[in-house]
């Protein structure tokens, strides 16, 4: 088994890219994928959204104390998903890092094994082009990058398109863009379709066809500690999880 390892990133805020990150990773498990969510965002979104309360060693320990890479790993959060989970620490560790020899590459030395036990690894990036992000980065074979359909949803992503480009020159040579995804669709508003076709202009082929759309049932089940998928199966948010996870694995077949 040869996994994949993706970032989840936009720095932008409120884009849905810790709803993305959980709710395809459920989907993908759902499919009896074997997967890995990697928190490693300050504010421990994805952690709380999959229930994870505890306190055993997180993503700040694997990067700075040097625990064992299987020692931070929460079993079976759900059937087939793994989490290594972020906690408050995390704040320090963008301190830490910096002060550390080959601080762009400590994330990518401490997943060395994850790739032969995981199908799909999900790094949940904060929204910032920080320290942590770059680790993300150059860890990771591709970038899924959810953008919203709403005003400014374009502004931005220059930068983040400049932050990729400039890992790609120094630190990791193969980083792709995985796919775009465009989220909080509302069918009803001329807007999303504009932002859509201005996304579509740009990135062409990377948009993936399926379109996450409002839904209330996806805002409220991270509230739950749980995916959309677990929470309300038959909501229209779950629908478009699961569609989206069928694109992705035809996506990644095909490759």
């Amino acid at each position: 088994m040869h996994g994949k390892i993706i970032s989840v990133a936009n720095q932008k805020g409120g884009v849905g890219k810790t709803t993305t990150a959980i709710n395809l990773s459920a989907s993908l498990a759902v499919a009896e994928k074997k997967i890995l969510v990697i928190d490693i965002d300050p504010q421990g979104n994805s952690s709380s959204g999959l229930s994870f309360q505890n306190t055993q060693p997180s993503i700040y320990d694997l990067l700075i104390s040097q625990v064992k890479f299987s020692d931070t790993i929460v079993k079976d959060v759900i059937p087939y998903l793994d989490l290594i989970p972020a906690t408050i620490d995390l704040v320090g560790a963008e301190v830490e890092l910096l002060e550390m020899e080959k601080r762009e590459f400590v994330l990518k030395e401490r997943l060395k094994e994850a790739r032969s036990k995981y199908d799909y690894v999900f790094i949940d990036c904060p929204p910032t082009l920080g320290i942590l992000t770059l680790n993300a980065l150059t860890a990771s074979d591709s970038v899924l990058i959810p953008v919203q359909c709403e005003y400014f949803a374009l502004e931005g992503l220059g930068q983040l398109l400049n932050s990729i480009k400039l890992v790609k020159d120094r630190f990791n040579k193969h980083l792709t863009i995985e796919g775009v995804l465009l989220t909080m669709y509302d069918s009803r508003l001329k807007l999303s379709e504009l932002v859509a076709e201005e996304v579509r202009k740009y990135f062409e082929d990377k948009v993936y066809k399926t379109k996450i759309h409002r839904n209330v049932r996806v805002s409220e089940s991270p509230s739950f500690g749980k995916p959309v998928l677990m929470y309300d199966a038959l909501s229209s948010g779950a629908k478009n999880y699961i569609e989206l996870a069928q694109e992705f694995l035809r996506r990644n077949n095909k490759k």
